[in-house]
Formats: structure tokens, C-alpha cells, sequence
């Protein structure tokens, strides 16, 4: 284990957990949208989102080379549209609740999400963070060593593909994003299978009339690198939110919300541009405790509140390298790599 991540083990394991009070009564005065700004964030991101896109088509003419340089922040925007979609989807946007369905609705279609359904999966996620016993409802797929180690070689081969940084971050984006949001179970709610429905037609009329203005083909040159750019960072930046090396991981009683938040979720301190692209959703470890806050008072709430300062903190280094990580060592408490997996554990005094 790294000197860091030894440091930051200390320090959590000194903090006292807060108690719901805490994050009800402390943190309630960020968790209070204000109109004005949730409307400065539209204007900061889908708006220029769609200046951007328009530009890409206008280039296309010139350069497809012009065009794929303007994907890159166009990328960046589509991120952070993403990210109002989801202060939507936690009711946290707007003083609204029917105003945040509306709008979270409406910026469904443009990153391909249904609503109601990710909403759905994504409170899952937050109720289980951390949970060994409740994986696998809105989360990245993470196994034990143990339970590795028990696979067929065939599962074991899958799960590899699945952690692999190519398969992550290439296909990652398409299947995430393109194919697995058109799916829905038999059995899932009524409810959620409208929304998926409803969504799909919804697309199918929006992509088609696009596709008959414009053309499949200049319609596909524009999309497909600003989604695939988008998508690959949305992944990246989820994955490091929860699967760095300190990382939380409990079963049965022993589990905690509020430790999941605090010593589960990290701080990606990113640099002031990629923070305002990823809608400040690095104070990731805020946003679990409460996620009635919306992005805007994310960091403000981090500040004021030294609960906050004792949190794992990754670098945009750290979170290039936890990529590496790929299982839960239960023996050590920390996220491992599969070459330490299978290495042998050092000898006491060695």
C-alpha cells in the first residue's frame, strides 16, 4: 500500500462517522437550488453543446479533421449536460420536482438515457455503494480475489475483458450509453418500461428527422466522436469515484451509508477546466452523503464543512491509475490489481 493511501486510511479511520442528523440538518441549506443558477448552468452547457455540434456540421465541410477538433470540447459539454440530467434524476436542479422530471426528460434525448429508468438504477446505486452484499444495481462489476480465484477459467476470461481499459472505455461508451439504455427486462416495473419505450421512440423520431435534414452520414461523422469522447470520460470518472485503492467495501451489518460516502466515494481533485466539464461531480464523496445538493453548491459544502477535509483524495494521476485495479483483496481491505492478486503475501518483518 502507498504511503498516500496509508495516510488517508489513518485519517478516515480517526474521523467519526456522522449521524443522519448530520447531513439533514448541516448540509440542508446547499441541498436549496436557486433558479437563476441551475438556468446559468444550462446556458454553460447544453446550449454551447448544441453551438458546438452545429459548428461540427458547418466543418464538415471545410475538414473532418476541424470537425473532430471541435468534438473535443463539444465532448466536454455533452459531460457536463450529462451531468444536469443527473441533479434531475435526484430531484436536485430545480425547486421543482415536476420541473426536474421535465427537463431530466428532455436531456434524456440528448444523452440517450430514459429518464424515469436511470433515475431508478441510479438510486440503487447510492443505497448500495460499498455494499459487498447488494452489488451490482447501478455499479461497475467487482469481484472478491476469493471469488475471482473460484471462476472457471472461461468467467475468469470474461471478467478480464470486462475490466480491461480497451473494452472499458472503447466499447464501454456504446454499450452504456447506445445499446443497454433501448433494453428493458420483462419484468421490470410498468413504469420504467414506458420510459424506456417512450425514449426509444422518442430517439427514433429525433436521430431519424435529423438523419433526413442532414444526412446519416454527416449525422454519424458529428455524433459518434462527440459520444464515444463523452462517454469514455463519463466511465472513466465513475469508475475512479469508487474503485481507487483505499476504496470502501463492507457486508451485512458492518456496512455504512455514511461510510460509503466519506471513505467509499473519492475526491477527484481535477484540474479548474475539467471540474467545470465534469460539473464538479469529483466532490463525488459530498454528493454521496447528500445528493440533494446540487453541482453548483458541491463545493462550497466540501469547503465549509471539515467533516469533508479528511476524505480520499485521488490526483488526475491517482485516478489514471487506479484503472489498473481490478479486484476487492477482503484480506487487506484494498482494491488490487490481478498481478497482486496472485502474488504471494510479503513475509512478517520483510
Amino acid at each position: 500500500m502507498s504511503q498516500a493511501a496509508s495516510a488517508t486510511r489513518a485519517a478516515t479511520a480517526g474521523t467519526a462517522t456522522p449521524t443522519g442528523a448530520f447531513w439533514r440538518e448541516t448540509l440542508a441549506p446547499y441541498a436549496r437550488p436557486h433558479l437563476g443558477r441551475s438556468l446559468l448552468d444550462i446556458a454553460t452547457s447544453v446550449v454551447p453543446y448544441f453551438v458546438l455540434s452545429a459548428a461540427m456540421y458547418y466543418a464538415l465541410s471545410v475538414s473532418y479533421l476541424l470537425a473532430l477538433a471541435i468534438a473535443i470540447p463539444a465532448s466536454g459539454f455533452l459531460v457536463r449536460t450529462f451531468i444536469l440530467f443527473h441533479d434531475c434524476s435526484h430531484g436536485s436542479f430545480l425547486p421543482s420536482k415536476r420541473a426536474n422530471m421535465w427537463l431530466g426528460t428532455a436531456l434524456g434525448l440528448l444523452v440517450y438515457s430514459p429518464f424515469l429508468r436511470w433515475r431508478h438504477d441510479h438510486a440503487i446505486h447510492h443505497a448500495t455503494s460499498g455494499d459487498l452484499d447488494r452489488r451490482g444495481g447501478g455499479d461497475v462489476r467487482t469481484l472478491t480475489v476469493t471469488e475471482y480465484n473460484e471462476l472457471a477459467p472461461r468467467s475468469r476470461l470474461a471478467y478480464r475483458l470486462f475490466r480491461n481499459p480497451l473494452v472499458m472505455f472503447g466499447i464501454g461508451p456504446i454499450v452504456a450509453l447506445l445499446i443497454g439504455p433501448r433494453l428493458v427486462g420483462r419484468d421490470a416495473r410498468p413504469r420504467l418500461r414506458r420510459s424506456v419505450i417512450a425514449t426509444n421512440f422518442a430517439l427514433l423520431a429525433l436521430v431519424g428527422g435529423l438523419c433526413w435534414l442532414l444526412g446519416w452520414r454527416d449525422y454519424l461523422l458529428v455524433q459518434a466522436p462527440t459520444v464515444l469522447l463523452a462517454g469514455s470520460a463519463g466511465i472513466w470518472l465513475f469508475y475512479v469515484q469508487h474503485q481507487f485503492e483505499d476504496a470502501y467495501w463492507e457486508s451485512g451489518e458492518g456496512w455504512s451509508y455514511a461510510d460509503a460516502a466519506l471513505r467509499g466515494s473519492s475526491y477527484l481533485k481535477l484540474p479548474r477546466v475539467l471540474q467545470f466539464f465534469s460539473g464538479n461531480i469529483g466532490l463525488h464523496h459530498v454528493h454521496h452523503l447528500s445528493a440533494r445538493i446540487p453541482n453548483y453548491n458541491l463545493q462550497r459544502a466540501h469547503d465549509e464543512n471539515p467533516i469533508f477535509h479528511d476524505v480520499p483524495i485521488l490526483s488526475m494521476r491517482d485516478g489514471m491509475r487506479a484503472v489498473r485495479l481490478k479486484l476487492w483483496d477482503e484480506d487487506h481491505g484494498r482494491m488490487v490489481s490481478f498481478a497482486e492478486a496472485r502474488a504471494p503475501a510479503p513475509l512478517a518483518g520483510h
